[in-house]
């Protein structure tokens, strides 16, 4: 017999099934279409005031503030694709250059999509080469972090 209470309880999202897609505007092709082995940083943080009325000692008034972002980091095996590298010396040449990233999160059927997180405006602003020891023999592992001005999650209805 079926528990009634537990079949409306929500299974958690997988975080191992995600792609990254990194667009240019006006790019007729994604800029990066790849395989990450690690997504860390898709934050915003909403800065809160506190003040308090004069006389009025039991309670105090939270404000809202600006909404700030962090900084993404992605890890992937470093390959002869240096599509990272090229992006990270065209924004070094032109540093007005911004880009959208979307990091899809699928359903263990690598067909249906959980959720979708939107990066707008980015920017690299870190590339780090994977660490070279002969000793170590492991994967080599590159590193970018990137900057954006916004995060949304695609598809939520507005209130």
């Amino acid at each position: 017999m079926a528990n009634q209470a537990n079949e409306s309880v929500l299974v958690p999202f997988a975080g191992f099934n995600f792609a990254i897609e990194i667009t240019l505007p006006g790019g007729s092709s994604a800029l990066c279409s790849a395989a990450f082995a690690e997504c860390d940083g898709l934050e915003m943080t909403m800065d809160v005031k506190t003040i308090r009325e004069g006389g009025n000692n039991t309670q105090q008034i939270r404000l809202i503030g600006p909404v700030s972002y962090g900084s993404v980091t992605l890890k992937r095996g470093m390959t002869s694709n240096f599509d990272l590298w090229y992006w990270f010396r065209a924004v070094q040449r032109e540093p007005r250059t911004r880009a959208t990233a979307n990091v899809v999160l699928y359903a263990p059927d690598r067909v249906t999509v959980n959720a979708e997180f939107v990066l707008t405006r980015c920017v690299p602003v870190k590339l780090k080469s994977p660490p070279l020891n002969a000793k170590d023999g492991v994967v080599a592992i590159e590193e970018l972090q990137i900057a954006y001005e916004q995060l949304e999650l695609r598809g939520l209805p507005d209130a």
